[in-house]
């Protein structure tokens, strides 16, 4: 059960008690003791917004895992990608006592003062699926490494012209939000199999990870680039979908059998589908199920126990043909998922 400071008098001869649970408490007002009196644990959590389906399927697994049920109160908070909104959120956190806070960085930067004052309220603060660059000043962060999921994509990209027969690679990518860790870690790990492979990057301009953006900036492309792209790069599911909207207006094959690799990343299951159905020819996940790791990192807290700070969730790369078995990534070997209707089926999001 939830531990929280417990202020009592203002004599000094009085003892007081803390509960060493990582920190955690910081609501003087409301006493809490050790038994089952003390309420369910409060979480704030202040999430990026409601730009894609993968945020979506995020939220709806923190509100599924912290919820009255599993003996926590959620307070939820979209941000609709305006930083200082978040902020304003976590801030209002402090204010209201809550036993952890959670946080969704729409940027990875700008973060050190107010993780000092959740550091000095006694509130452990989880960061969950982007980071945190100018800070450590948070319990842990749990997530994807965005590096390496480019990384896969460059080195699929590789294998896969080379099994085609393709010896040119001219690409256009569609990037995330600007300043966005999943959008520098996927942008970086592409451009370094770039450039080692010497292949063209012929554009590289944010689609903020709405379709809206991305169709905006494939019709851009599509005039701009008209005949001198073969690869088209989308930094999430809904990027694609606008990208595919705008190469059907503009007479642009893609996918299998079409004139343009497509690839996208976050592997909702519509846009495995797609895989499947061979208009997106792979697809690169990014894990949303963040929050079942969460809840053990807080149990581990209650517990008096030190959880590890970086927690990485497991993720699989989606293909729509078969040819590639198996790429090489930091030199590991990892599994290409040739997508049928079983691995589909299985698709939890």
């Amino acid at each position: 059960m939830k531990k929280k400071l417990l202020a009592l008098s203002l004599s000094l001869a009085m003892a007081f008690s803390l509960a060493a649970c990582g920190g955690n408490g910081g609501n003087t007002d409301t006493p809490a003791g050790d038994g089952p009196d003390d309420g369910p644990i409060q979480v704030g959590f202040a999430q990026v917004g409601h730009e894609s389906d993968w945020r979506t399927a995020s939220t709806k697994s923190a509100q599924d895992v912290f919820s009255e049920e599993n003996g926590y109160e959620l307070s939820f908070v979209d941000c609709d990608n305006d930083s200082a909104v978040q902020l304003d959120a976590v801030r209002n956190f402090i204010q209201q006592g809550m036993d952890y806070i959670i946080i969704d960085p729409i940027v990875d930067t700008g973060w050190d003062a107010v993780l000092t004052e959740c550091e000095d309220a006694g509130i452990p603060v989880i960061i969950i699926d982007r980071t945190i660059t100018d800070s450590d000043k948070y319990t842990a962060w749990v997530g994807s490494d965005f590096k390496v999921e480019g990384l896969a994509c460059g080195e699929w990209l590789k294998a896969f012209a080379a099994d085609k027969g393709i010896e040119e690679i001219n690409a256009l990518v569609i990037e995330g939000s600007t300043g966005a860790s999943a959008t520098i870690g996927r942008t970086d790990g592409f451009k370094e199999i770039a450039d080692r492979e010497g292949w063209t990057i012929l554009d590289s301009q944010s689609g903020d990870f709405t379709e809206a953006g991305g169709q905006e900036v494939m019709e851009s492309y599509c005039q701009s680039y008209k005949g001198q792209f073969n690869v088209v790069i989308c930094q999430n599911d809904n990027e694609a979908a606008g990208a595919m909207t705008a190469m059907d207006a503009a007479g642009v094959s893609y996918g299998v059998d079409g004139d343009v690799i497509l690839v996208s990343f976050d592997a909702n299951k519509p846009y495995v589908q797609l895989v499947m159905e061979g208009k997106i020819n792979a697809n690169f996940e990014c894990n949303p199920m963040a929050a079942p790791m969460v809840d053990e990192i807080i149990k581990q807290l209650e517990n008096d126990e030190t959880p590890e700070k970086e927690v990485y969730v497991t993720e699989s790369w989606f293909a729509a043909e078969d040819n590639v078995k198996t790429i090489t990534v930091n030199g590991e070997e990892q599994e290409m998922v040739h997508v049928t209707q079983e691995v589909l089926d299985a698709r939890p999001y």
